[in-house]
Formats: structure tokens, sequence, C-alpha cells
């Protein structure tokens, strides 16, 4: 698959790791269509990008959003063949806190946008594109959804977290197997500590002292890094059903 050619839809797109995603598919040449709840932030982004790019406000837990979006976006784009979920979020609580046990409602909503969205992306997605012309290894499309490596090493405070991303690292193997008859890949990201939106927000000093934990680099990782990762899977067509770290061989300790 030729990243010049790739029609992306990202969700959690207005920003971060989706947001470099989709810019280093539209200054490849192709298409991109930016899922968010963020719409002010949405649209600058797609504006920015250019008219190759637009932004279509969803929330990825709604079925029903996220199929019309699919739709809107093949329409747009002339189909779909690269999917890649980013939207997410943290809400990190100890199970047993000061204030009480944790809500169980607080854990719900964690696994309902991190795990639950991921999958409902993948399939509406891959529902579009198991109609495209495969190519001539007879690939139609690939979907990156992304986990973390809280998914295999969970901090205090990460419960709710690390259950929704290991879930999505879970589904994987299986939704490619089954995926693979359309000539469709799935793989799994699982960043490390990244520059995003929610860590652009913390003191210099903390995201410094974070970055110096990763044995190398020690720093932060850079979205356009995870961007890169993205495209390299795009193009090798015998990456499928699998599980990529990057984190600079960090460790995550309990606290």
């Amino acid at each position: 698959m030729d990243i010049a050619t790739a029609k992306v839809l990202v969700s959690g797109g207005a920003s971060g790791l989706g947001l470099a995603t989709a810019k280093t598919v539209i200054d490849a040449g192709g298409h991109a269509v930016l899922l968010d709840i963020n719409d002010e932030q949405g649209k600058q982004s797609a504006d920015a990008l250019g008219e190759r790019a637009r932004f279509i406000k969803t929330d990825v837990t709604v079925e029903n959003d996220v199929r019309a979006t699919c739709k809107q976006a093949a329409k747009f784009m002339g189909g779909i063949t690269l999917a890649v979920s980013c939207a997410g979020i943290l809400l990190p609580s100890r199970v047993l806190g000061r204030e009480g046990p944790m809500a169980a409602e607080q854990f719900s909503r964690t696994v309902q946008v991190n795990l639950v969205g991921s999958f409902i992306v993948t399939k509406e997605a891959a529902n579009i594109m198991q109609k495209n012309e495969p190519n001539d290894g007879g690939e139609r499309g690939v979907v990156v959804n992304t986990a973390s490596v809280a998914a295999f090493e969970g901090q205090i405070g990460q419960a709710a977290y690390s259950a929704s991303k290991g879930g999505v690292v879970g589904m994987m193997m299986p939704i490619a197997r089954e995926l693979a008859r359309f000539g469709i890949r799935v793989n799994t990201i699982a960043p490390g500590i990244f520059m995003t939106p929610m860590m652009a927000g913390l003191p210099d000093e903390v995201q410094q002292s974070l970055g110096a934990q990763v044995p190398f680099p020690p720093r932060l990782g850079r979205p356009e890094e995870y961007a890169a990762l993205v495209s390299s899977i795009y193009s090798n067509t015998m990456l499928n059903g699998e599980v990529i770290r990057l984190d600079g061989a960090i460790r995550m300790q309990p606290k």
C-alpha cells in the first residue's frame, strides 16, 4: 500500500498522534478525514491541512454517528484505505481512593471510549474497505489501533485505562484473522510516554522528568514518530496481527 494514495480516517484526529498521522498522509499526497469531539480544534486542524482534508465531528462511542461519518468520509475521499484510532481518555483513579472506591461509571466510560470506540471505528471502516478494489497483492485496507504500554505495565491508578488498552491488544488478533479474507490488515501500536495535548499541559519540569525515565532516547516521544510507524505499517504487507511497542525501551514502574 502506497501512503501517497492513502485515504485515511483518523479518530482523535484534531490533535496529537491523530493529527500527526493525518499530516503525514496529506504531506505524502493522500487524503484524510479527522474525527473528533473537539469541534473548534478539529475545524482548525482540517483547514490547516488543506483541501484534501476534512473534519467531521464524531463521538466514537456512538455507533450510528461513526457509521454515518464513515459513509461521508468515503464519499469525500473516494473510499477508505486506512483507519487509525487515536481517540482516548485516561481518567486516572485508584480502585480504593481517599474518597472511597472508584465509581464503576468511571471505569465503564474509559472502556467505552478507548476499547469500544476503537472497535466501532474498526468495524465500520472495514465495512467500507471490503468494497475496495484489491491491489496487486490482494490488499484492500489497513487498520491501526492505539493501545499503550499500560496494557502490559499499568501503574497504580490506571486500572480502567490498562483494562481498556489491554482490550485493544486482545481484540486485534481475532479481528486480523477474520478480516484477512478481505485483504484487510489489522495492527496495534502501543506507545510509551508521548508528547500529547494532555502531556503538554504539564509543567516543563514534569515533562523532563518523565522523558528522563525513557532508556533511549531519554525524552518524550514525538507525534510524528507515531505517524511514521503508521506509514511503515501501511506500506509493509507482512505486518499483520502485530502489537508494536513504540516506547524507547521503557518499562513502567508501579507508580
